[in-house]
């Protein structure tokens, strides 16, 4: 049960540091500090003692040296129940150190900034800092490391309430904590500098290191004998979106939320997407956001019901008005409008999310003994560039229709069909096995007239029954990617039948 004699503190992150380091000294517990933290202490009114005072050497090479001296790290490392470790001390006139409170430079925010020079995050790489939480950790049993203001009021009370000793069982969880502190540090700075001098072209990593805080438990996973929680370290996307109101999200609402957030912002105008299992039952682009929510239901409103819903706009109350009529378990926007959360709160248990725009990152998915990594579907069609493989070109609305039925297959479960009209989804086939089954499907959940739309999808047609069925219920133009070796036969079916398609030479997977 260590006894705090002598604190160095030295912290980038000042919140709660002079009343922590004022409670420190009313314990008669020495202050050694650095640079701007010793100022600010000083400046109120906490006795303080520079390191400089201690090493005898000033701070040096625009701060890059501050700490790393004998007799700073011999006094943290020494370890008390070893005598030579005390007569080393002894010998060199070094006294020990009891307590480190330290965090380090703010590497990530720096990286964050677009497009950060890399002198600069050379520059913001904190050398010192990991040096003296290693130390500290590495002697537990006779040195407390602090790394976080969360801790600063709990530490004061045990010291407190135990003549100004901290338990080793205290002392064993801020060392853990510490290095997983300076683990995720070690980890923000090969990521980013992986990436540097890249960033036109996001790369794949040589090493894959996942590593994110829990953020909370779920009451379970994709059913309730799994256990599940939320990882992540940031406050953008789904992950790291503010919930404002509702029960506790499940495992199951996360993912259909983050699937209905990605698709959403695919679209520039106001646009709704109504997600079930991954999958959109409704997807609508208008002029207003309430128009994009009432096109979308019109899809499939009894799969709608306990469905998530993405919007791309802040919901205002016109929006909210028609959501309310209908039983959904969660929302994904960038915002919300004062009397839309008035109307949307009525409901106890729906669960709204207000989500940044996250940046551009890696797929990941677990598999078995491993993970698989890819870079995100970006590809946004250019209609310059489509292929127009008909003797029949697309009318200037079916070109509409084309574009946004192609967006929204990107975010179906492949074998992927998207029956749409210009805005709107008329019909989904998602998830089947073979092409012309989610032709056959997307047809028979269609609740809307099919006569005069398109299809999307999102990979080649191997034969022309694919083509035949979907001009049987009336499509006029169909988009996919072409490249199957029967690209003549499908193209000559579509012409037979009086069909425009158009080929992209891009495949939208999506397993």
């Amino acid at each position: 049960m260590p006894t705090i004699r002598r604190a160095l503190i030295s912290v980038t992150e000042k919140t709660g540091i002079v009343h922590f380091a004022r409670k420190l000294a009313e314990l008669d517990i020495e202050i050694l500090s650095t640079g701007g933290t010793a100022r600010l202490l000083r400046e109120t009114d906490v006795p303080v003692t520079d390191v400089s005072e201690v090493t005898g050497v000033p701070e040096m090479l625009d701060g890059r040296v501050k700490t790393m001296h004998p007799k700073i790290t011999g006094g943290i490392l020494a370890m008390r129940a070893k005598p030579d470790h005390m007569r080393s001390l002894a010998e060199h006139n070094i006294t020990p150190i009891d307590m480190v409170v330290v965090n380090l430079y703010q590497f990530e925010r720096v990286a964050a900034k677009p497009g950060a020079a890399l002198e600069e995050l050379i520059e913001n790489i904190d050398i010192g800092g990991p040096t003296m939480i290693r130390s500290a950790a590495k002697n537990y049993q006779d040195v407390a490391v602090v790394v976080s203001p969360e801790d600063y009021d709990a530490i004061l009370e045990e010291l407190a309430a135990n003549s100004a000793s901290l338990s080793r069982a205290t002392c064993w969880r801020l060392a853990t904590k510490a290095f997983r502190t300076t683990a995720a540090y070690d980890h923000a700075i090969s990521a980013r500098l992986d990436r540097a001098g890249l960033e036109e072209e996001f790369k794949l990593p040589p090493v894959l290191d996942i590593r994110a805080p829990k953020r909370f438990d779920l009451r379970y996973g994709e059913n309730p004998h799994q256990s599940a929680a939320l990882y992540g370290s940031s406050s953008v996307g789904v992950a790291g979106a503010e919930q404002i109101h509702g029960k506790e999200l499940s495992y199951n609402n996360l993912v259909d939320l983050d699937a209905a957030w990605q698709l959403v912002n695919e679209f520039d105008l106001p646009a709704t997407a109504i997600v079930k299992h991954t999958n959109p039952c409704g997807c609508a682009e208008q002029d207003t956001l309430p128009e994009s929510y009432v096109k979308a239901l019109e899809c499939d409103p009894v799969s709608a019901f306990g469905s998530v819903i993405g919007f791309n706009r802040q919901v205002d109350a016109a929006s909210a008005q028609e959501v309310a009529k209908l039983f959904v378990e969660a929302i994904a926007a960038p915002d919300y409008a004062l009397d839309a959360l008035a109307i949307l709160t009525a409901k106890k248990n729906i669960r709204l999310l207000r989500v940044l725009p996250a940046p551009e990152a890696l797929v990941i998915r677990s598999i078995s003994g491993g993970w698989l990594a890819q870079t995100e579907d970006l590809h946004r069609l250019a209609p310059r560039f489509a292929d127009v493989k008909t003797r029949r070109a697309p009318t200037p609305e079916e070109w509409k229709a084309l574009e946004f039925a192609w967006e929204v297959a990107k975010h179906v479960k492949s074998n992927a069909i998207v029956y749409a009209r210009p805005g709107q989804v008329v019909g989904v086939g998602a998830g089947q096995m073979s092409r012309v089954d989610s032709v056959k499907i997307g047809a028979l959940k269609a609740v809307l007239p099919l006569e005069g739309t398109v299809i999307g999808s999102d990979a080649f047609f191997p034969f022309p029954d694919g083509i035949e069925e979907a001009a049987r219920h009336g499509v006029t133009a169909v988009i996919q990617p072409g490249g199957s070796v029967r690209d003549p036969e499908v193209i000559a079916a579509a012409d037979r039948l009086g069909l425009a398609m158009v080929f992209t030479g891009v495949r939208h997977f999506r397993h």
